[in-house]
């Protein structure tokens, strides 16, 4: 399967944009939303990828968000809601909005989408409404949860000249200045201990 297509954009025309990768031209289908966001001709672009297997050959569909991409999911889950279906509720409503008129059970705001009639979006409503409810759930938690710090990268230098005892102000300015006299760690930490042994 795949679930994500980086590489250099070919062409787009009628809603579908052609990506290099690895020398291989993949035809990726993209709601409107997606669409405008794209880079220029030539430029890099990264998509959040959905194949999709039919009898009549592969399909891949793009996103550049991944609640995009879980959405269209949730909307195929629906009898009669079909790729070309997801991709115009999320490209001409957008994924929040769709997300929002199906916790409020405004089935006009779905009707907005091309092939999107009264019956079909009450059936959105009521089949995904739990399952939005629950997704809304996790995108707050994770917006609320705070990312954890990277830490600063090892300079083993560093770290090995505070392991012998040394005080991390020293240890930095004697790691600088050995850096200057060699490439190789280990001379380093000779000519670091030579500085600080002064």
């Amino acid at each position: 399967m795949i679930g994500r297509l980086r590489g250099e954009l070919l062409d787009v025309e009628n809603g579908m944009a052609v990506v290099d990768a690895g020398g291989v031209g993949y035809e990726v289908q993209l709601p409107d939303a997606v669409l405008v966001q794209l880079p220029q001709i030539g430029d890099r672009v990264d998509l959040l990828i959905r194949q999709i297997f039919r009898e009549d050959g592969v399909s891949l569909y793009g996103f550049m968000l991944p609640f995009q991409r879980r959405l269209f999911d949730l909307l195929l889950s629906v009898k009669g809601c079909g790729p070309k279906v997801g991709l115009s509720l999320i490209g001409q409503v957008g994924e929040d909005s769709v997300a929002s008129a199906i916790l409020a059970q405004d089935s006009r705001v779905l009707t907005r989408a091309t092939g999107v009639g009264a019956r079909l979006a009450e059936r959105i409503i009521l089949e995904l409404k739990d399952k939005i409810q629950e997704e809304t759930f996790l995108r707050k938690v994770t917006a609320a949860t705070p990312q954890p710090k990277k830490a600063p990268p090892s300079d083993e230098l560093v770290d090995a000249l505070l392991n012998l005892g040394y005080r991390r102000a020293e240890s930095e300015a004697a790691a600088h200045d050995a850096r200057q006299e060699s490439a190789d760690l280990h001379e380093q930490i000779r000519a670091a201990l030579r500085l600080l042994q002064r």
